[in-house]
């Protein structure tokens, strides 16, 4: 099978929009490798991510993020499901961009609230499980995901294939 794109697509947005579904479903269809950060800094580190914040805090974790952002750079066709955080830090958007595509996936907080709502493995959602909290955090992180963003997709009421087949339609015409 020949390989539809030359660089990296790396997904991001909000808790709950959906990154690890769709990188997972996307990778099959497109055949490429995938990595989902949180996981790999987690088995790097030897403890969940909510560990990580409770014991070294928020600055070291997205520390790590950025270190491993950088050591990806040297791949070509992963997919690379990225914590929510990472488009945060412009040092991140950078490192992607030098070698792949940003895919911004959002949903409505009401979603975010009905996907995450029964984990504990969220530390940003500890006592903030409610549309308004989750739709004040989501505010304060819009703009920076929209400038990061090279496409963006909206996952509410679409099935994972709809939104993968929507990522790669933009991709195609954004590469024309």
């Amino acid at each position: 099978m020949q390989k539809k794109f030359h660089y990296n697509i790396a997904l991001i947005g909000f808790m709950g929009a959906g990154k690890s579904t769709v990188s997972e479903h996307l990778g099959r269809m497109l055949d490429m490798e995938i990595i989902e950060m949180d996981q790999l800094i987690s088995r790097r580190e030897g403890m969940r991510i909510s560990d990580i914040f409770e014991k070294h805090g928020e600055e070291y974790f997205r520390t790590l993020e950025t270190k491993l952002l950088i050591e990806l750079q040297t791949g070509k066709n992963v997919i690379i499901s990225c914590g929510g955080g990472v488009a945060m830090r412009e040092k991140n958007v950078q490192e992607i961009k030098k070698n792949g595509r940003i895919v911004l996936l959002r949903a409505t907080p009401r979603t975010i609230l009905a996907r995450v709502g029964n984990s504990d493995d969220r530390p940003l959602l500890a006592g903030r499980k409610d549309v308004e909290s989750i739709s004040r955090m989501m505010e304060t992180r819009r703009e920076k995901y929209e400038a990061a963003a090279d496409i963006i997709v909206d996952t509410d009421e679409k099935d994972v294939s709809q939104i993968c087949e929507e990522i790669i339609q933009k991709l195609l015409e954004k590469d024309r």
